[in-house]
């Protein structure tokens, strides 16, 4: 059974920053695309960003201010977050994506973990 721990999260003021980490269990991590989203009350679950193998993707909301990264040997990915915005205030999730499909649809991903969730304050 594959399981993914987030940690990381917490409240911070606007502008701040904050870095996210997903570790997960099993074995040929490094293979998997690994994904981060949020979801916010009353929101559907939106898409973040992804790594897979050699290339990292970011929702248009996001790009330019989060980075997502992996330590294979680790089996950890983070989302390293600047410039946070009240916007951004959700519970984040990271999930292991199956075989197939696009990065951004949450319906390709079939681990998730629990969630962190991120409150940023104007």
């Amino acid at each position: 059974q594959v399981q993914l721990v987030e940690s990381g999260g917490g409240s911070v003021q606007a502008g701040d920053s904050l870095r996210l980490s997903c570790v997960a269990s099993g074995r040929t991590f490094n293979i998997y695309t690994i994904g981060w989203f949020r979801q916010a009350p009353g929101k559907e679950r939106e898409f973040v960003a992804a790594s897979t193998w050699g290339s990292t993707f970011y929702s248009g909301s996001v790009k330019g201010r989060f980075t997502i990264s992996r330590d294979n040997a680790k089996n950890t990915v983070f989302l390293q977050m600047n410039s946070l915005k009240p916007e951004d205030t959700a519970v984040y999730y990271c999930a292991r994506k199956s075989p197939g499909g696009n990065y951004y649809d949450t319906a390709e991903y079939n681990y998730w973990g629990q969630g962190t969730q991120v409150t940023v304050s104007s």
